[in-house]
């Protein structure tokens, strides 16, 4: 069973531990406006992808790795509102994926002692 953190999480996104992984629920809305694209119309299925990174320069390894193979830029990776830095390409499928990095709150599974 999921965990939701909602106390921890900023109020317009809910934050759910799953195993070794996490589910972000945002607005539509909102979410469109983070990617710089509309929400009304066609080419936003609604969701994202995410994938969190440990560096801002991380985020734009991803990214022109994702171009260079084809992807589509979306979003040029930049400083964001929220504190953190991201950018969006959308997939060969279609599917678009946010890469960032959050200074403020590391969203990847805790690192565990050996």
């Amino acid at each position: 069973m999921p965990k939701n953190i909602n106390s921890e999480s900023p109020p317009d996104v809910a934050f759910f531990t799953l195993n070794g992984s996490w589910l972000g629920l945002y607005g539509r809305k909102a979410l469109a406006e983070d990617a710089e694209i509309s929400a009304e119309g066609t080419g936003f299925e609604g969701f994202t992808l995410a994938h969190n990174v440990e560096s801002e320069e991380e985020v734009d390894r991803v990214v022109a790795q994702a171009v260079s193979a084809g992807a589509t830029l979306v979003k040029q990776p930049q400083k964001v509102f929220w504190g953190g830095y991201s950018g969006y390409f959308k997939d060969l499928d279609g599917h678009l994926w946010e890469v960032a990095h959050n200074p403020l709150f590391w969203v990847g599974p805790k690192d565990q002692e050996t």
